[in-house]
């Protein structure tokens, strides 16, 4: 059957209803970043997520994007899962969870027992993820709008954070990952999937999109306090690194 596009508005009625409150949906507060020193917290890549926070967003055309086969992360999502341990009960937050490619893996994967937090910055792509969850019957995805430089999740809620393709979409990391250590619970791990940029072998819209390379992150990963704990899987243009808070 053809669906009929919903007007912006008549999304964002459905989003606050298959959300079960309208929180997530809130516009951010343009307050000013800081860091967790205290003085202000300056972007790292200006405008980054423009694109995501646009009304008009057409959530039909990422699933397109980033739900096929070719795409490194779609083709090895399974093996990705697996090595995220995950078990009935846990928590995990799927954070730049997009169309949901992996919330659902990972509903399937902590079973109706535990919760998967659905952490994006998108409105739309909000929307889109409560309809799926409602229409799939997935009670224990929980739809959660983050903000660009905090997640907003409760502290010590997680066993799990999940960030594929996203943390090169933080803005301000040093206050982004003050929040994620907070909203790991003691002995949490944290799973980041991102982009191999390497001069001369990386693809030129890598190079130019994506900020800084493997080292880079990982170092402001551990400069937060996190641990590296190893690299479970690695591919052709994406590497998969474990840190545990």
């Amino acid at each position: 059957m053809k669906r009929t596009p919903l007007s912006n508005a008549a999304a964002l009625a459905l989003g606050v209803a298959l959300c079960g409150c309208c929180s997530c949906l809130k516009p951010d507060a343009k307050s000013p970043a800081v860091a967790v020193s205290g003085t202000p917290a300056v972007s790292v890549k200006p405008g980054i997520n423009e694109e995501f926070l646009k009304p008009d967003l057409n959530p039909n055309q990422w699933v397109e994007r980033f739900e096929k086969e070719g795409r490194e992360v779609f083709d090895h999502r399974r093996e990705i899962v697996a090595a995220l341990g995950l078990k009935p009960g846990m928590t995990i937050a799927d954070v730049g969870a997009g169309t949901g490619l992996f919330t659902f893996l990972f509903a399937d994967a902590v079973g109706k027992q535990g919760s998967v937090y659905a952490v994006d910055i998108s409105p739309v792509l909000l929307v889109h993820l409560g309809r799926r969850a409602a229409e799939g019957g997935y009670g224990q995805v929980k739809v959660h709008r983050g903000g660009e430089q905090d997640t907003r999740l409760p502290a010590n809620s997680v066993d799990r954070i999940y960030i594929c393709d996203t943390y090169h979409h933080f803005e301000f990391p040093a206050p982004m990952l003050a929040s994620l250590k907070k909203a790991l619970k003691p002995g949490g791990e944290m799973v980041v999937v991102d982009f191999k940029r390497i001069p001369g072998v990386s693809a030129e819209w890598m190079m130019t999109h994506v900020r800084a390379g493997q080292e880079v992150f990982e170092s402001e990963i551990v400069a937060a306090g996190f641990t590296k704990v190893g690299e479970p899987l690695t591919f052709k243009d994406n590497y998969v690194v474990r840190f545990r808070k």
